[in-house]
């Protein structure tokens, strides 16, 4: 069953004001359910397509990533951690970005020294010499 989040828990994830995760119900910008009470409450799901303003309020791409290690690589996809598996040494973590899955297998101390637990949001850092386009 998916997650349920109060409007105020969705503005404070998203970095946005209450009223304003208000209007983006109201202007069918996001996806609620109504209790039977008549409060809405947005699947987890829905903010994928959100987490950009989390880290993009800024044109600047040195300002967008303050909150991240500077690194070179530029393939830098927020996303939501929807999955933390611990097994010894390793660590199975996926996150959702924009509604697709990237897993990444990182060693368990990583995990505990960045504190990744399901529901934050994470970046996803893409290093590789050939990247492939498919058109379906």
């Amino acid at each position: 069953m998916a997650t349920l989040l109060k409007p105020k828990e969705v503005a404070g994830r998203l970095g946005v004001s209450y009223p304003t995760v208000k209007q983006w119900i109201y202007q069918h910008k996001i996806r609620s359910v109504k209790t039977s009470g008549g409060h809405h409450r947005i699947p987890e799901s829905e903010l994928d397509k959100f987490l950009h303003l989390r880290s993009g309020r800024s044109r600047d791409i040195g300002e967008r990533r303050s909150g991240y290690r500077r690194v070179s690589g530029r393939n830098q996809l927020t996303g939501r951690v929807t999955e933390v598996k611990v097994s010894g040494l390793m660590a199975q973590v996926k996150l959702s970005i924009g509604g697709q899955v990237i897993t990444s297998i990182i060693t368990a101390d990583a995990v505990r020294e960045m504190g990744l637990k399901v529901g934050e949001t994470a970046a996803a850092l893409i290093k590789s010499t050939e990247v492939m386009i498919v058109r379906p």
